[in-house]
């Protein structure tokens, strides 16, 4: 029941934003046409604007000879349908290494936690970005169908390619948080040779292998519009995969705060919050967490924190910890101090042994 309280409080002023502007246009439009009457002829007549009314001309027609350096239209597309695909390819190429990797058991079991935390908040995003898509398809059919008049066939391409727009999202969100993990535990081992290029290296292949993943689906998707879809169709199939491609990515981006992934995680015991305010230990307070981390946090901070949570969950401090500031924390009667200086700052020693 709360679940679905946050996603009517997420969707309200984005409804309410749409409805305005549903009412706002055509009055718009109107005034302006009104102002336009006298000045335009009567016989005048223009193609309607806009993207949903784009018509690709035929990029096969031997008549028109437009070339790029003597390639026509259509090869200079399948080109670069090409080099998409080998775009995706590559990911997949780094996906493979990343996962094929040598790790540590134990790291190799945080990053499986992890992934496992975040596929859950996935799972929770795509029931709400669908639900999210019957308010958007319910715009789109009142906006396409009754106020621009579109025909129930462009009307129902939009909205299956806005679909297919959230699909693209998606998938790719789920890849690079799969990647991410698989990342961070090979790069925490490697750092235990004490080399500090893998460490550069890794999360770098991991995010390139993202962002070229992301930037091919979106262009074979468009590339595969402009080649294979008739002219007359590409304005629809355009505006409703951009549509959906960015109400999956908006909605992705909402994590819902920490009260949604507590309640994502069906009350499940051990649950730690990381915490960087005051406002959000207290919504971790609320939402009934049984210990909070609190990040980065000064001491009069963390002195307010253990105040306001009263004894309610354990308190973690970290964050800035050091031999100089560490009193500081204690004093606050805080639960637990967290020192990361241990490993990651620790120095490396060489030791050679030479026999001769």
């Amino acid at each position: 029941m709360k679940l679905m309280e946050n996603v009517f409080r997420r969707t309200l002023p984005l409804a309410l934003a749409v409805l305005m502007a549903m009412i706002a246009g055509p009055l718009v439009g109107a005034r302006v046409l009104a102002q336009d009457t006298v000045a335009v002829p009567a016989h005048a007549t223009h193609p309607a604007g806009g993207e949903a009314n784009l018509v690709i001309p035929d990029l096969q027609n031997t008549s028109v000879h437009v070339t790029f350096f003597g390639m026509s239209g259509h090869t200079l597309l399948l080109s670069g349908l090409v080099v998409c695909v080998l775009g995706l390819m590559f990911g997949l190429v780094i996906y493979t290494r990343l996962k094929n990797m040598a790790v540590h058991a134990s790291m190799r079991e945080v990053s499986e936690l992890i992934y496992e935390t975040c596929k859950t908040y996935l799972i929770t995003q795509g029931k709400f970005i669908l639900l999210l898509e019957v308010f958007i398809g319910i715009v789109i059919a009142l906006y396409f169908g009754v106020l621009v008049h579109f025909p129930v066939d462009k009307v129902v391409i939009i909205l299956l390619f806005s679909l297919i727009g959230i699909a693209g999202s998606y998938g790719v969100a789920w890849f690079g948080i799969r990647v991410n993990t698989f990342a961070n535990s090979r790069t925490a081992f490697a750092a235990l040779r004490g080399k500090p290029y893998p460490c550069y290296a890794i999360p770098l292949k991991s995010g390139i292998s993202i962002g070229t993943l992301l930037i091919s689906v979106e262009l074979v998707m468009m590339l595969i519009i402009l080649l294979y879809v008739p002219g007359s169709y590409a304005g629809p199939c355009f505006i409703g995969f951009a549509i959906g491609e960015s109400l999956g990515a908006a909605a992705l981006r909402i994590a819902g705060g920490i009260t949604a992934a507590v309640e994502a995680l069906n009350g499940t015991s051990g649950i730690e919050v990381e915490a960087e305010t005051l406002a959000q230990v207290r919504e971790a307070l609320d939402a009934g967490v049984g210990r909070i981390l609190l990040d980065n946090m000064s001491p009069q901070e963390v002195a307010q924190a253990v105040e306001l949570t009263a004894g309610r969950a354990e308190l973690e401090a970290s964050g800035g910890m050091s031999l100089a500031t560490v009193r500081a924390y204690a004093d606050t009667g805080v639960d637990f101090i967290s020192v990361g200086a241990l490993t990651h700052g620790a120095r490396s020693l060489h030791v050679s042994l030479e026999v001769r």
